[in-house]
This record gives C-alpha cells, structure tokens and sequence, in this order.
C-alpha cells in the first residue's frame, strides 16, 4: 500500500514536531518533510513531491495566503490549512478556501502538544479526505461568480416551503456558490456544515456579505423567514422545529452524532418531523456519511431531495452514501443544484402542503 505522503509547513518547532508524530503514527501515512517557512517549503515540495500539504495560515518570509495562492496556481494539491482559534485566524483561514484550500484544521488555544495529540483522529481524517480530493488548477483570472437566479414572486413558495444543506470537506466553497444564486424572496434555508466553534462566525459573515439573501450564523429560537439563510454554530446542533404556524431554529448541545456537531444527520432528521413534504434536502461535497440517513428519513417524510453530482464535489462522501440508501430524488452538479431546487419549489408553490 502507498502511504499518503504529507509535507508539513509551520514555523513552530513544537507543532511540527507533534504534527509529524501524528501523521507518523498512523499506517497509511508518512512525513516526507518539514519546513519552517514557505521558501523552504517551496524546494521542498520539488523534492518530495507531497500528496498533501498541511500549512500554517500564518508564516514568515511570505504570507501564508500569498504562497497558497501561488502553489494553486503553479503547483494545485491537497492543502490543509492549520489555524489559530481567532477571529483573525479564522478569517484568514475562510480566505485560504477561497483560494484552493480543502480543509483546515485548529491548534488548540492552551496546552499545544497534548491538544494537538487529543486531535489525531480529526487530522489523521482530514489529510485522508484530502488525499482523494479533486484539485482543479487555478486561473490567474478565476471564474465569474454566479449570480442570483431570478426571484420566486411566490408567497406560498417562500414562506412554506424550507432548503436543508448539509456539507463538510469542500462544502463552505459549495456553500457559497449555492447561496450567491439564490433570490432574495428564496425559501428559509438552514445549513450544517462541519466546522469549529468561532469559524462559523466568520463564514456567515462572508457569505452574507456576498449574497443577495441574508446569512447568519444561527443563536437558536429565530423564526425562519424567506431570503434567510441560518448556519449551524460550531459548537452546537442546528434543528428545525415548529412553533404554531411558523417555522424556528432550535440549537442543543447534546453529544456529536456521526463525530460531528453540527452534525447534519440532525439537522435533517429535524427537517423530515418538523417540515415533511415541505422540506428540499441538498447534500453537498463532504467526507464520510454524515446526512445519508437523515436524508432519507427526510425522503420518507415526504422531502424532495438533491444529491451533487461526483465531478463537481472535492470529497464525494457524503452524497455517495446518500445516493447508494436511495436518499434522492436528483444528482446534479454543483452550479446546476439551485436552479434545480428553485424550478422545482415553482411548480410545489401553488400547492404549498402545512404539517
């Protein structure tokens, strides 16, 4: 077996240490570098020629940022962004994956080397999730964005009717790319997508700042109103309820389901007893199979769901394991879905179901 070799960047002495360890001890990995800046890095990666790169977001010599986004260009690889648990750090970290980055993970804020030891599982898992993402070159001139499909102009269909995403690895670009094209009299739509406490924050700020619709990161008891979106907190499951005629978010911080919370298995369980037939279920990229089940519990509630497609995912996890308990309705790429969700609440809006 071909061990996934991992090149490790970070001008920390003690946490290329402990990271090195890490991936040592696990059986389908190996270290083949370190390098305490991206200069050394740079020589480095011409040497070993590394399937994943783990790079801290901060870094002398050149900014951490500045290197990501020269490599995606020259060089595209897996990347896993290491971060500070600041509001800087997480900041900078929603910029890297922006620029390319797969996924990222925290240093922990007391006690480095025993905590970083506590986290080998969740970083052994990301550079594997890593290892098998699809990396596409980057243009000097990126893509146009998408814009914002045209608006519903139907009562019924944005205030009964409700959008359920769930997503991991690759899923905050996803995100973000399904958001930008939605309207702003869209359907409410609630989102689990793995990440830490205090990222959240800053991930609803960008998008809301990027989207037609309004994006916040959820504080639980909000009335679900059209042209909003609600994104799980880091340290808590987001849950859809009911209360009277309206529809409200709900967060608990009951134990990880899947080793996740937000978990999106919860979220959509939520969705198929609080919303049934009203409910649009959208699983994005991701590793593992967090949402498969909940997804279909939402199918047999009566939901309509979307699976993305393999070609367009960066981890094609959780929609495969969807896809393979027949969860779905559709499979569609990425740039596609929300012009599919939006087509199909137009011809529901007329005869918009209460549960």
């Amino acid at each position: 077996m071909n061990k996934i070799k991992v090149l490790i960047v970070d001008d920390s002495a003690l946490i290329r240490s402990v990271m090195s360890e890490i991936v040592n001890s696990q059986p389908d990995m190996e270290v083949v570098g370190t390098a305490p800046d991206p200069l050394v890095a740079r020589e480095l990666i011409k040497k070993t020629n590394p399937d994943v790169l783990t790079l801290d977001v901060e870094m002398p010599k050149m900014d951490g940022l500045d290197f990501l986004e020269k490599l995606m260009r020259l060089r595209p690889m897996p990347v896993v962004m290491v971060s500070s648990l600041t509001e800087r750090g997480s900041e900078i970290t929603m910029r890297a994956l922006e620029l390319g980055a797969v996924d990222f993970v925290t240093k922990p804020k007391i006690s480095i080397q025993s905590g970083m030891r506590d986290y080998t599982d969740l970083i052994s898992d990301k550079i594997r999730a890593a290892s098998r993402a699809r990396i596409a070159p980057r243009s000097v001139q990126p893509a146009a964005a998408p814009g914002a499909l045209p608006a519903l102009r139907n009562p019924l269909t944005s205030s009964e009717k409700l959008i359920i995403i769930g997503a991991s690895t690759g899923g905050t670009e996803a995100i973000r790319e399904f958001l930008m094209q939605m309207p702003s009299d869209c359907p409410g739509i609630l989102i689990a997508q793995h990440m830490p406490e205090g990222f959240t924050t800053s991930f609803a700020r960008r998008l809301d700042s990027l989207c037609k619709i309004s994006v916040v990161e959820s504080s639980g008891n909000e009335r679900v109103l059209p042209g909003h979106a609600y994104i799980a907190p880091g340290h808590s499951h987001l849950l859809l309820a009911r209360s009277g005629a309206n529809y409200v978010t709900k967060i608990e911080q009951t134990d990880p389901v899947n080793r996740h919370r937000p978990s999106v298995d919860v979220l959509f369980r939520s969705a198929a007893l609080a919303a049934g037939k009203n409910a649009v279920g959208v699983i994005l990229t991701g590793m593992g199979k967090d949402g498969a089940a909940g997804m279909l519990a939402m199918k047999e509630a009566g939901a309509y769901n979307y699976a993305q497609d393999e070609a367009s995912c960066v981890v094609f996890g959780m929609p495969r394991e969807a896809i393979l308990l027949n969860a779905h309705h559709e499979i569609g790429a990425l740039r596609a879905l929300p012009g599919m969700v939006l087509n199909h609440l137009s011809t529901q809006g007329g005869r918009a179901l209460r549960v």
